[in-house]
């Protein structure tokens, strides 16, 4: 009976695999067929505020923060805001650093932020001004109704007038729009922050 001799040059994976599993017993390393699976590669931080911090030097004027969109939730970034000198009271000062707030809500995010995740729903453009006749001393007005903005929108607003000096500093701030609605005082809590989906909870102000 005749044997035909392999030839290796049909098999030219053959003697490599061969020669590697010789190598490897000699190392005391046993060879497999089964791959390393050392995981899916590291990803960026999403929302966190280091990623977002250090994008451009701080400016002058009123340091402060503002609720941006992160994935599901609202988180709080630094901002300053320019107030003009020479308020003519409080309501007016209020007001002055309440649009301050919101330009800086309208405005794009740092390209910093954007790599973070971070976004916006306010739209440009939107004004505020100061209580009307009858209103609460600390009634803001907004060019927008309220209740015609988003939730997202209504969400960042309410959670960043009510953490800042345009409010009294009690977790609230109260809303009205140009028209002759009475305002409604709105309130930022946590399932504001984590769920801004939902529109803010809201009084009816009943007296000024």
């Amino acid at each position: 009976m005749n044997i035909r001799p392999i030839r290796m040059g049909r098999f030219p994976g053959l003697l490599g695999v061969t020669a590697l599993g010789v190598l490897l017993a000699g190392c005391g390393i046993r060879a497999t067929e089964v791959p390393t699976d050392f995981g899916p590669a590291p990803s960026r931080v999403r929302c966190s505020q280091a990623e977002a911090d250090g994008a451009s030097p701080p400016a002058q004027g009123l340091p402060a923060q503002v609720f941006l969109l992160c994935g599901s939730s609202l988180v709080a970034v630094d901002r300053t805001v320019r107030v003009p000198d020479g308020a003519a009271d409080s309501g007016q000062r209020r007001a002055q650093v309440a649009q301050g707030l919101l330009d800086q809500l309208s405005a794009p995010p740092t390209p910093a932020e954007k790599e973070a995740g971070y976004t916006t729903n306010v739209r440009g453009g939107t004004t505020v001004s100061g209580p009307r006749p009858g209103d609460p001393q600390d009634a803001l007005r907004l060019s927008i109704p309220p209740e015609s903005l988003t939730s997202y929108a209504l969400a960042q607003i309410v959670c960043t007038f009510s953490d800042s000096a345009a409010a009294e500093g009690d977790g609230s701030v109260t809303l009205g729009g140009q028209d002759d609605e009475r305002a409604r005082r709105y309130r930022c809590t946590d399932e504001v922050r984590t769920r801004p989906g939902r529109e803010p909870p809201s009084t009816a102000v009943t007296d000024g």
